[in-house]
């Protein structure tokens, strides 16, 4: 049975059945000492704090980063001997602003803890603050505001403006990461140094400058993916050279990375070559070294062929003419991979089929999402294989004629996999999927994604308090009480030497995914 069926249209749903438990809880550190005024001072909390930054890590862990002013807000608490009430105080006047319930400590296993909940949704007025208890003393200090996350979403979408390769970054736009031009000059080819090629442009990935192509395209595919589940959370005035020419600047940004892509593609065969290379002498300048052009990959080329073809899709409305361009790249490409290997050898081609048969409707790119919906491991696939993952995702999303069966099925899938990643986070006490970080960010980076899909589709605002909760474990209500996000709050991933998610070009694309929804 075949029809339209596109069902990335927004739904509202009342009823969605996700069982959210806000009562868990957990176990602590030590806490700093508060000022001898609140030092003094007994029961449920201070009527002033004279607010100092704590000597200690606190054991109440609050989101560095803020708290959007209509959102819910909470905060951990770790110790076994905690109850009572916390009190909320104004930073700038030391007044107490909201007494709050701390919830029933629960004991967590995996962390060999006790943590317990509180919730102050209800203070909604703009502000820094700070929670004390006297049991464990006071938090980090943090604000209520409007919009929390814009300073954060934009600094976020400008990371790959300031990774710009090719051109000179000036301080008006870059600021402190202002920088001349850099690898202007001609590669060559790693295989053929006889062979120079014009490689300028592309964004940095490390600090030794490296350009990697199925890299790049992963991270502008998520991109694109981003802007199309929440377009009205990316501007066009985020502070580029672009910014204020009617197109959103994330795709302008991603734009900027297509170019460079185009031009590390093989014009005899379509493949793509694999990565741009420095070749950084010892004590040499990493922006003057010459540049190696290593060979084609076929990695690299179905993963340009996806992401190129979901561009095009997009793009064509601002460009018809360099969108076209750029669908004919990804046909290329993708025809270059059948040439060297078969499609069901690589889930990349089942992800890149879906993209290509969005944009053109041909039935190559159908024979090949055939071949895969029709493998009896295919359930297990759409949650262990990130490719049948995202290409089911597009499949839902084609406005060519497809099964109408097969979309029910793949929703079915896509909610199963959305209530397993809620059951999750509703049994932990810090509300997230992977709390001892046993995946470093990329767990919860992922689980999000799927989330934010999901909420695209069928609208529940338990999903969008989710993906908050995940935020505020990544800006510091976690166990180390640490912000991953950024480097400007009173204790962040660079004192204590790990590594933050901004520092990640993938991770950073991944964030700016599950933050589009708190923006739009």
């Amino acid at each position: 049975m075949s029809y339209e069926c596109n069902l990335f249209k927004r739904i509202t749903v009342t009823g969605l059945v996700m069982t959210m438990i806000g009562s868990v809880a957990g176990c602590g550190a030590s806490s700093a000492e508060m000022p001898t005024e609140i030092a003094e001072l007994t029961g449920t909390a201070a009527a002033s704090v004279d607010y100092q930054v704590p000597t200690q890590v606190p054991a109440s862990l609050v989101d560095q980063v803020g708290y959007s002013s209509e959102s819910e807000k909470v905060v951990v608490f770790k110790g076994e001997d905690i109850s009572g009430s916390f009190g909320v105080y104004n930073i700038e006047n030391g007044k107490l602003v909201y007494t709050g319930e701390i919830l029933k400590p629960v004991f967590n296993e995996a962390l060999g803890e006790y943590d317990s909940l509180g919730y102050f949704n209800d203070l909604q007025e703009e502000g820094q603050y700070c929670i004390y208890t006297d049991a464990v003393g006071e938090s980090y200090s943090f604000t209520v505001s409007e919009d929390a996350y814009r300073e954060l979403f934009n600094e976020a979408c400008k990371k790959y403006y300031i990774n710009r390769c090719g051109i000179g970054l000036s301080e008006n736009y870059a600021g402190d990461n202002a920088h001349s031009a850099c690898h202007t000059t001609m590669a060559h080819l790693q295989e053929d140094m006889s062979v120079s090629i014009d490689v300028t442009g592309g964004w940095h990935m490390d600090e030794q400058a490296r350009r990697d192509t199925a890299l790049g395209s992963r991270i502008a595919e998520n991109l694109l993916m981003a802007y199309e589940m929440n377009p009205s959370a990316f501007t066009d005035d985020t502070g580029i050279p672009e910014s204020e020419n009617g197109i959103p600047d994330i795709l302008d940004e991603v734009k900027y990375e297509v170019d460079w892509l185009l031009k590390m593609q093989d014009p005899r065969t379509g493949g793509e070559y694999a990565a741009a290379m420095t070749n950084v002498q010892k004590g040499g300048d990493v922006f003057a070294a010459p540049v190696l052009v290593s060979p084609v990959s076929m990695d690299a080329t179905i993963s340009f062929a996806s992401m190129m073809a979901r561009f095009s899709y997009f793009y064509q409305q601002y460009d018809s003419e360099f969108a076209t361009t750029a669908l004919k790249a990804a046909d290329r490409a993708f025809s270059c991979f059948l040439n060297n290997q078969k499609a069901e050898d690589d889930s990349a081609a089942f992800k890149a089929a879906a993209q290509l048969y969005r944009a053109t409707g041909s039935q190559t790119y159908a024979d090949v999402l055939g071949m895969y919906f029709d493998k009896p491991d295919f359930d297990q696939l759409f949650i262990s294989d990130e490719n049948i993952f995202l290409g089911s995702v597009t499949y839902l999303s084609i406005n060519q004629k497809v099964d109408v069966d097969r979309c029910t099925y793949l929703m079915k899938l896509l909610m199963k996999a959305s209530e397993d990643i809620a059951s999750r986070a509703s049994k932990s006490s810090y509300l997230v999927t992977d709390e001892a970080g046993r995946g470093g960010f990329d767990t919860i980076l992922k689980d999000m994604r799927c989330l934010t899909i999901t909420d695209h589709i069928i609208y529940n605002h338990e999903y969008t308090t989710i993906i908050e909760n995940h935020v505020h474990f990544l800006a510091g209500m976690n166990p180390k009480a640490v912000n991953y996000l950024t480097d400007a709050t009173e204790r962040t991933y660079q004192e204590t030497g790990e590594s933050g998610v901004m520092n990640d070009p993938e991770s950073v694309a991944l964030l700016i995914f599950m933050l589009s929804v708190l923006e739009q």
